[in-house]
């Protein structure tokens, strides 16, 4: 048993012999020899001329004061602005968006718009003001109240702008 055992690595041994490697060396050999090698040659560098910055002297762009004297410039009348030596209305102490309206009136021709604020609701028409941006009923319909206001804008000039409140429908059921 033993000596089969060693017959058998023997065998074994006898079968990774050096045949074939031989074979592929040769292959390599022939085909390194064979082949060339093609590198294309590096181009020049461009060549690098620094920037001469001739601005230090010059006024910082961002500077606050520069910017101020921009703005001076680009308003010399003074555009639009509010009329704050008028008494405020009661109406003008609550903001837009928590009024709603809830109908309209017609009395003597004129026409009324109901407004609800908090649980009390208020007469207003045409003309009168309301809400904390300056704001002027500028018309009443059966569904809408059209108010301009005067707000700031970014850089401080004061812009109209439209706003709406519309008829709200009644939530409550009548039972």
């Amino acid at each position: 048993m033993r000596k089969l055992a060693s017959l058998a690595c023997l065998l074994l041994l006898s079968a990774c012999g050096d045949s074939d490697v031989q074979e592929v060396r040769q292959w390599m050999k022939e085909v390194d020899a064979q082949t060339r090698v093609a590198v294309k040659p590096l181009e020049e560098p461009k060549t690098f001329v620094p920037f001469a910055y001739a601005a230090q002297d010059a006024p910082d762009p961002f500077s606050p004061n520069k910017l101020l004297a921009e703005l001076a410039k680009a308003r010399p009348g003074g555009g639009i602005q509010p009329d704050t030596g008028r008494r405020k209305e009661f109406l003008e102490g609550f903001p837009l968006d928590t009024m709603k309206m809830v109908g309209t009136l017609a009395k003597g021709g004129v026409t009324y718009a109901l407004l609800q604020v908090d649980r009390s609701v208020y007469q207003v028409r045409q003309g009168q003001h309301l809400g904390q941006n300056f704001g002027l009923i500028t018309s009443i319909s059966e569904d809408t109240v059209n108010v301009k206001e005067l707000v700031q804008d970014a850089t401080g000039d004061w812009v109209e702008r439209m706003s709406k409140l519309e008829l709200q429908d009644s939530k409550e059921s009548t039972q």
